[in-house]
């Protein structure tokens, strides 16, 4: 019989290589231990990247100025769509040297910072002014917001200008009639001197009142900037108002002035504004051309535009001038429009009338071979079908042929 001491019995060597083995397992076991411990002591912790807070990217996206997030490094976290079309950011860069700068000093010292600055832009090196507020958001970023002033910039310099040239402008119809009047006042015993100059004085003040008038319309005009409830305007309508304007002096002058339409032509708009725009275009037709001479006027559907345009047969526009001559009181003949009366408002009342439209006005002219001004605006358009009003739905009407007589001669449309 086996006892169970024999079972249990162990070679002694063995035993002994056992335990080697085992115990040197064990040394490794804790080295190792050892080891990734210090490792991790001596490890820096990573700091995570900054992150913009959910609020404040919601607000970038509704915010109408351009506004950038900076982060530590400089680099741009996150950028709204308005900078990106002024073009201050390009990827991750802030592409303004001055607003980078106000950044840095702001990381620097926390504290706000606001500067006008002049940013050029694009190959053609155009000019925008801004106005940059730069403040802290949080520890590590940094908030710049930047507004665009260029077209207030703009608008307070022909403000400015305006002022000044109305201010010209006016001194020349004021001191004429001071003059007149003293010579008035010294020839009192000379009948037809008196009457000579009262008739000068009298050309004078109606100059006069056509300048106060005309500067009054163009400030209105800038106040309807845009229009505020246009309705249906038919164009017919205001190619009739605006001839009936000048037929007399037309008349007077055996100037034919001819009218040729198609028969429904509507726009949104304001009436009296675009018989205004017309009627001066129509005017100045007359008043630079030779007695006896044709005025042309003539509208017609291009696409989704109607096209009017005003010819004549007078004078015409030097190429030089052509650029110009929708500024503010700018003359191509200052001495001719002494004789007419003219202002240097009427094309520039025709191009703003135009432009709150949503038209524009353009211009061919030779020199003696007269001129052709064209105005384009969009054509109203059928609710239902987004298409241009349908004539069918409106009252039949025909092109007219209109001579200085005031008869009318009808032609059938094609």
């Amino acid at each position: 019989m086996i006892s169970p001491r024999s079972i249990v019995a162990v070679d002694p060597t063995l035993a002994a290589v056992l335990g080697g083995v085992i115990g040197a397992a064990l040394a490794l076991l804790s080295l190792g231990a050892m080891m990734l411990s210090e490792r991790a002591q001596q490890k820096i912790p990573e700091s995570p990247d900054p992150i913009v807070p959910i609020g404040v990217a919601t607000v970038l996206s509704v915010l109408r100025s351009s506004a950038v997030v900076m982060g530590p490094e400089d680099q741009v976290l996150q950028a709204s769509a308005p900078a990106h079309v002024l073009g201050i950011v390009r990827g991750e860069r802030l592409l303004v040297e001055e607003l980078l700068t106000m950044v840095r000093a702001v990381r620097r010292d926390g504290e706000i910072r606001q500067q006008d600055l002049e940013i050029v832009r694009g190959r053609l090196g155009a000019t925008q002014y801004v106005s940059a507020r730069v403040a802290p958001l949080g520890s590590q970023l940094v908030l710049v917001l930047v507004e665009d002033r260029t077209r207030e910039r703009r608008l307070e310099a022909i403000r400015r200008d305006f002022t000044v040239n109305v201010s010209h402008e006016l001194k020349t119809p004021i001191g004429a009639l001071i003059l007149l009047a003293d010579a008035v006042s010294e020839a009192s015993d000379d009948p037809e001197a008196v009457q000579r100059f009262s008739n000068r004085m009298r050309i004078e003040a109606s100059r006069l009142s056509r300048l106060v008038k005309e500067i009054i319309e163009l400030s209105r005009l800038q106040g309807d900037d845009p229009l505020e409830n246009p309705g249906p305007v038919d164009i017919n309508g205001v190619i009739d108002a605006a001839v009936d304007r000048c037929r007399v002096d037309a008349e007077d002058r055996d100037i034919n002035i001819v009218v040729k339409t198609d028969p429904v032509l509507e726009v949104m708009g304001s009436e009296d504004q675009l018989a205004i725009a017309i009627g001066n275009l129509v005017e100045n037709a007359v008043n630079y051309s030779p007695d006896g001479t044709r005025v042309a006027v003539a509208a017609h559907p291009i696409g989704d535009l109607v096209e009017i345009t005003v010819s004549d047969q007078g004078v015409g526009i030097p190429s030089s001038d052509l650029e110009r001559i929708f500024e503010r009181f700018y003359r191509v003949d200052r001495a001719r429009s002494r004789e007419t009366g003219g202002t240097g408002l009427g094309l520039s009342i025709v191009k703003h009338i135009a432009s709150i439209h949503g038209g524009d006005v353009r211009v061919w002219s030779v020199e003696g071979q007269g001129s052709t001004f064209t105005v384009r605006l969009p054509l109203r358009l059928d609710p239902a079908t987004g298409q241009p009003a349908d004539s069918a739905s409106q009252v039949e009407s025909t092109p007219t042929l209109t001579i200085p007589s005031g008869q009318r001669t009808k032609e059938a449309a094609s």
